[in-house]
């Protein structure tokens, strides 16, 4: 219950389900949390449920797409703790803004949408925390991707911008692994618990005739045990990933239950 005891652990994205549910696995396993979002009510509802089960957790308003904003924000955390261990970006967006036309018809600024916020939230936020981490030759980033950064899925340049996403992380840890930061991305399978998935089903298989019991059995068909993973499974190997237990693993972490066999 201690693998991230004496870490301090920036997650961005805290007041959605995943990163929510990422802060509330390092809490339990002793990390000090400081919880950053664009909206900040969900985060500090976040923040208050770690602390009043005696975590350690603080929350700010804190734009991921926003480089003076969030070098700002790890400024203030390196003054008060003195380091940074681990950066979780969990940032998402509405997929409903991107999903719906075929790629000959959508526009550029619909396709493209999800690559630039994706990819330019993930550099910015690895790249700054990498900064405050290397003095310490110390540290561990992280982030999420999906399946549809290996497999050909209608959703406009959400896929791609999840392969982008992977590429970066490949890029990042060759260039810091010499140096001491670890560099490592989970790719879960779609996972019903979340409002992401909910937002699918109402953009592109409700409109198809499927029933959510149709579109849920059909996305659990594809994992080995005929199940979804759940937002505790995937939360519990980023935190056993965050820990010195993991020092030896980086790099894209298959999280899709057999749906992909890389």
């Amino acid at each position: 219950m201690n693998e991230l005891k004496d870490k301090v652990a920036v997650i961005y994205g805290a007041g959605g389900e995943i990163g929510g549910a990422v802060a509330r696995a390092f809490a339990r396993e002793g990390a000090t949390l400081f919880l950053t979002g664009w909206r900040l009510a969900p985060v500090e509802a976040v923040a208050r449920d770690i602390v009043s089960t005696g975590g350690v957790a603080e929350a700010a308003e804190v734009d991921a797409l926003d480089e003076q904003a969030i070098d700002r924000h790890l400024q203030s955390v390196l003054a008060r703790t003195g380091r940074i261990d681990i950066s979780f970006n969990a940032m998402g967006n509405s997929p409903a803004k991107y999903l719906g036309a075929s790629l000959v018809d959508m526009d550029l600024k619909q396709f493209s949408m999800p690559i630039m916020s994706y990819i330019t939230s993930y550099f910015l936020t690895a790249r700054l925390s990498a900064r405050y981490m290397l003095p310490n030759k110390s540290g561990v980033i992280m982030t999420v991707t999906a399946p549809p950064a290996k497999i050909g899925t209608p959703n406009g340049g959400y896929g791609p911008s999840q392969a982008a996403k992977e590429a970066l992380t490949r890029y990042l840890s060759k260039e810091l692994a010499p140096q001491g930061v670890r560099v490592v991305g989970l790719q879960p399978h779609g996972m019903p618990e979340t409002s992401t998935i909910k937002e699918i089903f109402e953009a592109k298989a409700r409109p198809e005739g499927l029933t959510w019991e149709q579109f849920a059995g059909y996305l659990a068909g594809m994992n080995h045990p005929q199940r979804f993973l759940t937002l505790a499974e995937t939360a519990n190997v980023a935190a056993f990933m965050a820990s010195e237990k993991a020092s030896g693993m980086m790099g894209t972490v298959n999280l899709t239950m057999g749906a992909l066999d890389n």
